[in-house]
Order: C-alpha cells, then structure tokens, then sequence
C-alpha cells in the first residue's frame, strides 16, 4: 500500500517505507518500566497510612504524566515518522502537531552513502547520507537495514528510464 496515496503523481509508486528503527523505543520502555516500578514501590509504602488513597491518586496522576511524556510521546514520534522511496523522490517525514517533511527528486541526487557503527550492525540499522543539488548532506538516522534501503535507492537513483542516454539515429529513433 503507498504511504500517502494523495500526495503521490499519478505515475509514483512507493518503493520502501520505513519507520525509525525500533532502537527509538528503547528507552521509552525502559522509562515505562521504571515509573511503574517506582510507583508500585511506593503505592507499597503508604498502604498503611490514613492518607493513602489521596498519596495514590497523587502517584498516579504524575505516574500518568511521567508515562505519556517518557513512553508515549517518543512512541507517537517514532510511529509518524516516516522515510519513504518513491520512484520519484525521496520523502521524510514526521511529526504529529508540528508537521515536518523533506522532499528530494531523485534526479538531484549526487550520491548516496550509509554509515553504521558496531551496534547498529548488530541491530541492524543505521545513517543513510544523501548528497544532492543542498548545500549539504542530508543524514536520516536510524534506518532500518540501511545497507538494502541504499541498494535500492541507488538503483532507483541509476535506474530510471528518464535518466539513461538514448543516442538518436538519423530518422529520430532510438
């Protein structure tokens, strides 16, 4: 399925679609996992007193808040963010209240490269660098199995039809 259908040309397909790679959401579940712990310690702790219920709403509203800031907000962002190749251009995007994104024709691109340290190799990811007609390289990090998304967008970049020099013979054909 194409990622926004609307905003694609009638002749535009989608060729890959990612999200950030999910080494993002590390440690928003970490953070999950520590303020559930916390406050279950500490709802543990005042079980006894008389002033328990009020200590309960009181952990859990800045448990709630501390959620929603530490685990929900870096899912939401990692889930709208989005890197896609299209047969056209290269699209990123994310955000959810302030939208952001980042169009770049396949035909100003100068070259492509990736980057990835001896964890990312691990977990499979890593920085695609894209160098094109700006002044300079764009990075997208985290990509995930970033040596196959640069195959393929090198192949895009090399392999469109419209780019391949045709010589003309007398009669005008090719």
């Amino acid at each position: 399925m194409a990622y926004p259908d609307d905003l694609l040309s009638p002749s535009e397909h989608v060729v890959i679609h990612k999200h950030p790679h999910w080494k993002m959401l590390i440690f928003p579940v970490f953070w999950l996992l520590v303020v559930v712990a916390i406050g279950t310690y500490l709802a543990g702790l005042v079980v006894d007193q008389s002033w328990a219920s009020i200590a309960w709403i009181a952990l859990t509203v800045i448990g709630v808040v501390l959620i929603m800031w530490l685990t929900l907000a870096p899912v939401v962002r990692w889930r709208t963010t989005h890197f896609i190749v299209t047969s056209d251009r290269v699209m990123a995007r994310e955000g959810v209240f302030k939208r952001t994104g980042l169009d770049i024709p396949l035909s100003r691109i100068n070259s492509v490269r990736f980057e990835h340290s001896l964890l990312d190799r691990v977990l499979g990811c890593g920085t695609l660098i894209i160098e094109s007609a700006s002044d300079e390289p764009l990075e997208f990090d985290d990509i995930p199995s970033v040596e196959k998304v640069h195959s393929l967008l090198y192949r895009e970049v090399n392999d469109n039809p419209d780019d391949d020099f045709h010589p003309r013979t007398l009669d005008g054909r090719a």
